[in-house]
């Protein structure tokens, strides 16, 4: 790139801008402008016991294949059985969506507000908290485990056809993925919304020309697969950003915007930006959530309730509110906002199990699936604002994979104690091991060690409870989606 280049002369007058703000103009164009279905809880396991011996196998059949951390970076596989499926996934428009936190909850509210304008909807999202269907949602709920199982035997043939013509197997999320987009072109839908696994490129939802693309802030998670600076995730999280399509970017650092945004000139796509085109105008805490004003790219949308907890749940509805308004032409083919009426009606059906979600009282146990450094300071954040506990214990059982150290460092201001514990994935690290980080972290009279998880919830409730009845203790169970979701099912939430 020679020295003279605009887009480089442009990110030089801007990097002294506040980092919040600091998203470069790159040249691109700008949009500028002078409540839905209720949403379904986690299912749990079919009642029907020969459903649940069918969902049983077919869970089994794709434990056979690669995990979902096992990756050949290439969509040949996944572009192969698209192909013999019949191209499902170009029967429908699509929203794209990446970036390393708040991916699931701004999908979540995006498929609501789509719900509330009376469109039919389908939902992909990864990894589940308690059962694989819910990673495949129709209208707002995850598909019944009869539709999972027929879904998965009417597309076994063309897995097994392309299995065999590749040097390696269809993975776990590419068979997956695949299911998803044909259940999608099955129900008819309307438009899907779609989370990236991991990545973007060579990410196997990547085979959908997503109309438009929403970035979630980039923070460094997956560094051994993705890079380890927030540009290097960048580029492969560009991937998503297809030919004239818009753009939907969260608050990111400098130098992952410069990226973003130089490959939205190189393929002509509009872009919005919070703090600039969109974004939070006023937030203030309600009784189960909190009550926003949103600068969208129509205008302002006043008095939204969202009954989600925390800072980064109101920016992620502006990103989500921005991406329904890109997507139905607000601030390109339509000068005015969404009926605000029907806006307020979808934020305030939203629900995300599994992020501050509380499912116990006296002592109030909160679940939170933050399972990287960056997911960790928002839920502490979060916990300091929308919780008044006088004594927090945390159980904390982490991914082998992780920046554990970093997890736990950032929840060491707001836990009085942490119980370290494991779940029962293949991939938790040791309690043992995790302990040693802890007692680093925290100092060993703080950190107590419960392999079970049964055992650490109860040591935890335990703890939470020595100042006495009306003390205000609270436990917080995080550290991983898994954790979280067998700790839904111990809580008797599934």
């Amino acid at each position: 790139m020679s020295e003279s280049d605009p887009f480089d002369e442009i990110v030089a007058a801007e990097t002294d801008r506040d980092p919040d703000l600091a998203v470069i103009e790159a040249g691109s164009r700008t949009l500028r402008t002078g409540g839905g279905p209720q949403q379904a809880d986690v299912p749990a396991r079919p009642e029907d016991p020969e459903v649940d011996k069918a969902l049983r196998e077919v869970e089994a059949e794709l434990a056979t294949r690669w995990g979902e951390t096992k990756l050949e970076p290439s969509v040949s596989r996944i572009s192969a059985l698209m192909d013999v499926l019949g191209e499902p996934q170009r029967s429908y428009p699509s929203i794209h969506i990446t970036g390393t936190n708040g991916k699931t909850s701004t999908a979540r509210m995006i498929e609501a507000l789509l719900g509330a304008f009376e469109l039919r909807t389908g939902r992909y999202t990864s990894p589940h908290v308690q059962s694989i269907t819910e990673r495949i949602s129709l209208d707002g709920a995850p598909i019944s485990a009869e539709r999972f199982i027929e879904t998965y035997e009417d597309i076994k043939p063309y897995i097994e056809m392309v299995d065999a013509q590749q040097e390696y197997r269809l993975s776990f999320f590419e068979v997956l993925t695949g299911m998803a987009y044909a259940a999608f072109a099955d129900a008819p839908v309307d438009v899907a919304v779609v989370e990236v696994g991991m990545g973007g490129s060579w990410d196997a939802t990547n085979v959908i020309d997503g109309d438009v693309a929403v970035v979630t802030p980039i923070d460094l998670d997956h560094t051994d697969r993705l890079g380890e600076t927030p540009a290097a995730i960048a580029t492969e999280k560009a991937g998503i950003v297809k030919q004239d399509a818009t753009v939907i970017l969260a608050q990111q650092p400098v130098d992952a915007a410069q990226v973003l945004l130089k490959k939205a000139v190189e393929v002509d796509a509009t872009v919005a930006r919070e703090g600039l085109e969109f974004g939070v105008v006023a937030r203030q805490v309600a009784v189960g959530g909190q009550l926003l004003t949103l600068r969208g790219l129509g205008g302002e949308y006043e008095e939204v309730y969202l009954p989600l907890h925390g800072p980064y749940q109101a920016h992620n509805a502006a990103v989500a509110l921005a991406a329904v308004e890109a997507f139905f032409g607000v601030g390109s083919q339509r000068p005015e906002r969404l009926d605000i009426d029907t806006v307020r009606k979808a934020f305030a059906a939203v629900s995300s199990p599994g992020r501050l979600e509380v499912v116990r009282r006296s002592p109030t146990v909160v679940l939170d699936a933050a399972h990287n450094p960056a997911g960790a300071r928002a839920t502490a954040e979060a916990i300091g604002e929308a919780f008044d506990f006088s004594r927090l214990i945390g159980v904390v059982g982490a991914s082998g994979d992780k920046n554990v150290r970093g997890l736990l460092e950032a929840f060491e201001p707001i836990f009085a104690e942490v119980v370290v514990t494991q779940n029962s994935s293949h991939r938790a690290m040791d309690a043992d091991e995790l302990a040693a980080i802890a007692v680093e972290v925290f100092g060993d009279e703080r950190v107590q060690v419960e392999p079970r998880l049964p055992d650490a919830l109860e040591a935890a409730i335990t703890l939470s409870e020595e100042e006495g009845e009306f003390a205000g203790g609270g436990v917080l169970v995080t550290g991983s989606v898994i954790t979280v979701g067998e700790a839904r099912l111990l809580l008797g939430r599934g």
